[in-house]
């Protein structure tokens, strides 16, 4: 009794600091590293040399392998569907079939095809979300129940397991298994919780745009590598009219697709945030002078004036557009300057008739 319950302990553990190990490293690497593609890959490699260290340590028990190699194959098919699962019982598979014995068939059918087989058959396409899924826990016991009562029967039927070690091996598993998917639900809750943190603290919490803040950080860092760049500040022309006419709510979602039209128009180089209230501010950087600034600034306005938005037949000219002023080209100035000089070539631009693109010039201080 003393010896199945060392080694069923010994597994339980292993699999357990492995998985916890595992789980914490993957936080660190997704600050750096978030594609999805290849921790589908890695996620059941690992997952396979887990099942195969276990392997490395079982019951030997009236020539038979018993261990807890199983319950790494049902969690990774579980969490990931069929084919992280059969990715993840190659090795395993090749290394049960090596390690021979009189239960070797048994082994491989029981132990790694069957979890391999049940935990897919649970696996909740809708609810994966790579590399942040959390495993709804009653729907993974209720598929650990299905797997472990047929491994019972199965093992009862077809080697020399009796009802203690079976038992045993059974409770062992659900600790482990109900262990690590809450380590896992945790881990990835916390994944959640820091993106959600990170993505508000550097976003708009309307536009989803850059905030100000974090706008003059990467402007900032374009600078250090001496990159030329143009300031553009564009505001909503007679925005306030627009609102008292239609509501507040109306004039949000104004304000939501202007940024949206910025995102789907603009450049991988551009940077461009919400400024403040109906005001957008845009850098222009990898361009030959200001003329092709000009020129794309231009292509914005288009865009926005012949955009049908909800009520814009009631504004002042019957459209509802943008004002857009640049700053000069330089590597050298201030970001500050450079939105002042922004700033002024809009003024120029509202005081020249709204709705057109003005590039700054000394002789308007």
């Amino acid at each position: 009794m003393h010896e199945i319950i060392d080694a069923f302990v010994a597994n339980m553990t292993l699999i357990i600091a492995f998985m916890y190990v595992v789980l914490k490293f993957k936080e660190l690497i997704l600050k750096k590293f978030k594609k999805i593609p290849m921790y589908i890959v890695i996620t059941p490699v690992i997952i396979s040399l887990l099942s195969m260290w276990v392997m490395h340590h079982p019951l030997m028990f009236e020539g038979m392998r018993v261990d807890l190699r199983g319950i790494p194959i049902f969690f990774v098919s579980f969490l990931g569907g069929w084919k992280m699962g059969f990715i993840s019982i190659l090795f395993p598979t090749w290394m049960r079939i090596d390690l021979g014995g009189p239960t070797v068939i048994q082994g491989t059918i029981q132990a790694i095809l069957l979890p391999f087989i049940v935990g897919s058959i649970f696996h909740n396409r809708k609810a994966f979300n790579p590399p942040y899924t959390i495993l709804n826990v009653k729907v993974l016991l209720t598929g650990f129940f299905t797997y472990a009562i047929i491994k019972s029967v199965l093992m009862l039927w077809t080697t020399p397991a009796n009802e203690v070690t079976t038992i045993l091996m059974f409770i062992f598993e659900i600790a482990a298994l109900l262990i690590i998917g809450l380590i896992n639900n945790d881990t990835n809750r916390n994944l959640l919780n820091r993106n959600e943190l990170e993505f508000h603290s550097r976003h708009d919490n309307m536009t989803q745009l850059y905030n100000l803040r974090y706008f003059k950080n990467k402007v900032n860092d374009l600078k250090i590598h001496d990159k030329s760049m143009v300031i553009a500040m564009f505001d909503v022309d007679s925005f306030k009219n627009y609102n008292d006419t239609h509501g507040h709510p109306a004039g949000d979602a104004v304000l939501r697709t202007i940024g949206q039209l910025l995102t789907d128009s603009m450049r991988k180089e551009d940077l461009f945030a919400r400024y403040g209230g109906e005001e957008f501010i845009i850098c222009f950087s990898n361009l030959e002078n200001t003329q092709a600034v000009a020129k794309a600034a231009e292509r914005f306005r288009i865009l926005v004036e012949t955009y049908p938005f909800y009520g814009e037949e009631k504004q002042p000219n019957g459209k509802l557009t943008i004002s857009l002023g640049l700053s000069t080209f330089s590597h050298t100035k201030a970001l500050d300057t450079l939105i002042k000089e922004a700033d002024q070539a809009l003024y120029m631009a509202k005081e020249a008739g709204r709705n057109n693109v003005k590039l700054y010039s000394k002789d308007a201080d």
